[in-house]
């Protein structure tokens, strides 16, 4: 198999001067070029005309039968080549090194997923990994967290790391000394998904819930998945450690499928909620928040000030009419900094105009409160408060560690979610939220999962005699109502019964399949094609929609659980009219 997006494997002779054995990485001739390929089965006689390998990449197997056949169920699962998925999630080749086998580990009693809730849910992580006799392996969401574990975990014995955070030398060394028993504990992130950890084995998901761990690109599948499919088959203890579990898990608890380790009882700050209608038009802060913020300043304590949207837009006051890119049709961000209009898809930048290009109106005024804009407030209200802003563009290029230190140096921090990574638990006297009904509007079942889960991060980083304000027009909404009462079960209750009703996972599963071609005509041939086979699947299919230029559709998907092969089946036949030639993408489960 070779990393290309094809879903047959090629046969080749093995010379004579060559060994090899499934899961070794060889050299090969494809399309009049040599590339590198994965061995996934050896097999007697291939005929006279079979082209010959040209080379071994590495003296042994860096995958066993149980690896591979792990890298087979990801690729069907996500409907993704065998090939792609395998060159994911093995680290770079180094010929010259010494290399141990890939050993094939005994599988051991399944046991149920363990989900560790409560503030103290990292240091139980800790705990457990320091008395586990066998290996470990932790899974981040990204490279930053993969760092900071590989540190937090060192007392127990070196924590070699399989992330891109290091060389790539220094991930085939961790990889082979993992697989040589020589190290048992290991830190990365999805790449790291195959890592071959000693028996027995011990698997860390940190934050499940968190969408990152399932990034654009191979294998197109959530990291929650894999870890539990491996720790079906392998055997051993898997722990979930995060303070608002997704859905899908939680509902695994409530079926009797996952454990859940209630935390224990923890003091909770007290929180409000305050209605800004009619004020948001001028400030950003009711007088609750406001009061709050300047509680905190008088008693030294900082503050941070989350907002759902990264900028502000301008709107015409006359007609209501927003600028928008005249290329890609997204409404320009408006920064009162710059007096620039930019676009965050294609970056073009516009000076702000005086008139209204609708109406010809002169009152342009700024829509919706994003970091810049309120940070801006911020100094007008409190003049000698030190503000920093926490967003992309305020931090682009700056290293975490730098960016820690701005915001150790400030009263008020504002940004948008990321700023929470800034502190740690129960060091903030005020968490405030100045327009949280956005993630509610966002155009996505799970918005109040996703809000539900900021809103208890940010609580679980206030001191316990600290304040948290929540400035929302709907007060009862039940995310707010289960972060201010401690509660995650009435959050859960709630949740689950809308997915239950509309069919959403974990009750059913989505797929999103796009269609991509040069010309209109064919993208929308294709697409009708696509969903066409799909309904004769069997499939629930909605309608296919189009991106401005017409030229990628998009349909979503609904199924049961054998949703991946269905879809598989029916993308891979013949396009019907012929003329329909395009690409196919599958995305299966995706969390946007």
């Amino acid at each position: 198999m070779f990393d290309l997006p094809l879903g047959q494997a090629f046969t080749y002779a093995v010379p004579a001067h060559l060994a090899v054995a499934p899961g070794q990485r060889v050299l090969a001739p494809l399309g009049g070029a040599v590339r590198a390929g994965l061995i996934v089965a050896l097999v007697e006689g291939g005929g006279e005309r079979v082209k010959p390998l040209a080379d071994t990449l590495e003296p042994r197997s860096i995958l066993s039968g149980g690896q591979l056949a792990l890298a087979r169920w990801i690729a069907a699962e996500s409907c993704s080549s065998f090939g792609s998925t395998c060159a994911a999630l093995l680290p770079p080749a180094l010929p010259t090194e010494p290399m141990a086998a890939a050993p094939e580990r005994p599988a051991g009693p399944a046991e149920l997923p363990e989900l560790l809730l409560g503030a103290d849910r990292l240091a139980r992580v800790r705990r457990e990994v320091d008395r586990h006799p066998g290996g470990v392996l932790v899974l981040t969401a990204d490279v930053g967290a993969a760092a900071e574990w590989a540190a937090f975990l060192a007392a127990a014995g070196p924590a070699v790391r399989l992330d891109s955070g290091v060389s790539d030398r220094e991930r085939w060394r961790a990889w082979n000394s993992l697989a040589g028993g020589e190290r048992r504990v290991a830190v990365g992130t999805r790449s790291a998904l195959l890592a071959p950890i000693p028996h027995p084995a011990m698997l860390v998901l940190i934050d499940e819930h968190d969408a990152a761990h399932k990034p654009p690109g191979a294998p197109r599948l959530h990291s929650r998945d894999v870890v539990l499919r491996r720790a079906t088959l392998e055997g051993g203890r898997l722990l979930l450690p995060s303070a608002t579990p997704s859905v899908e898990m939680w509902w695994r608890a409530d079926s009797g499928r996952a454990r859940l380790h209630p935390p224990d009882p923890a003091p909770w700050p007290t929180g409000s909620v305050a209605d800004p209608r009619g004020l948001l038009r001028r400030e950003p802060l009711t007088p609750g928040l406001a009061r709050a913020t300047q509680d905190a300043l008088a008693q030294g304590r900082r503050a941070c000030l989350l907002v759902s949207r990264l900028t502000s837009t301008l709107a015409c006051d006359d007609c209501g009419a927003v600028p928008r890119c005249p290329e890609c049709g997204i409404a320009l961000a408006f920064s009162r900094v710059d007096k620039a209009l930019s676009c965050r898809q294609c970056a073009r930048r516009h000076p702000a105009p005086d008139t209204c290009s609708a109406c010809g109106g002169r009152r342009l005024s700024p829509f919706g409160w994003g970091a810049d804009r309120v940070e801006h407030a911020l100094h007008r209200r409190f003049p000698r408060a030190r503000i920093a802003r926490y967003d992309p563009d305020a931090t682009r290029g700056a290293r975490l560690e730098t960016q820690r230190r701005l915001a150790a140096g400030a009263d008020i921090v504002v940004g948008t979610r990321g700023a929470l990574r800034l502190f740690p638990p129960a060091s903030l006297g005020l968490a405030g939220f100045v327009t949280p009904d956005q993630l509610f509007r966002v155009a996505d079942f799970r918005a109040s999962e996703r809000a539900f889960a900021l809103m208890w991060a940010a609580v679980e980083r206030v001191r316990p005699d600290g304040q948290v304000v929540i400035q929302s027009q709907h007060p009862d909404h039940y995310a707010i109502r289960a972060v201010l009462s401690q509660d995650r079960g009435e959050f859960y209750k709630h949740e689950l019964r809308f997915r239950a009703e509309l069919g959403y996972p974990p009750f059913r599963r989505l797929c999103r399949v796009s269609v991509r071609a040069r010309q209109e005509p064919s993208a929308r041939a294709l697409a009708d094609a696509c969903g066409r086979r799909l309904r004769e699947a069997g499939l629930t299919v909605y309608p296919a929609t189009p991106d401005r230029r017409g030229l990628v559709w998009r349909l979503v998907v609904k199924g049961q659980a054998d949703l991946p092969a269905r879809v598989a089946q029916a993308v891979a036949a013949p396009p019907t009219p012929p003329r329909a030639r395009g690409i196919i993408e599958v995305e299966m489960d995706p969390v946007d």
